[in-house]
């Protein structure tokens, strides 16, 4: 059997990644992959619609903009209510 020696970049990776600091970002990090499997799924952004990576950074500015209006159109409501 072999036993890996870690480099200094993985072991400060590791070390890290133990860290309180890493799952504090690891929690902020699950409710924006949340909102990106959302874009993904409900609003077409799993597949481009037009050729080239600036029509792809349109269409994920303008799929963020709708969700992000249907979102404040929802907490309008509820704050009417």
């Amino acid at each position: 059997y072999s036993i890996t020696q870690p480099n200094e970049k993985n072991r400060l990776r590791l070390e890290f990644e133990s860290s309180e600091a890493f799952w504090e970002r690891l929690k902020i990090r699950h409710r924006i992959e949340e909102k990106n499997g959302e874009m993904k799924v409900a609003h077409g952004l799993d597949r481009a619609d037009t050729v080239g990576l600036v029509a792809m950074r349109l269409q994920t500015y303008f799929t963020a903009f709708v969700v992000n209006v249907k979102r404040i159109v929802k907490l309008n409501e509820l704050k009417a209510v």
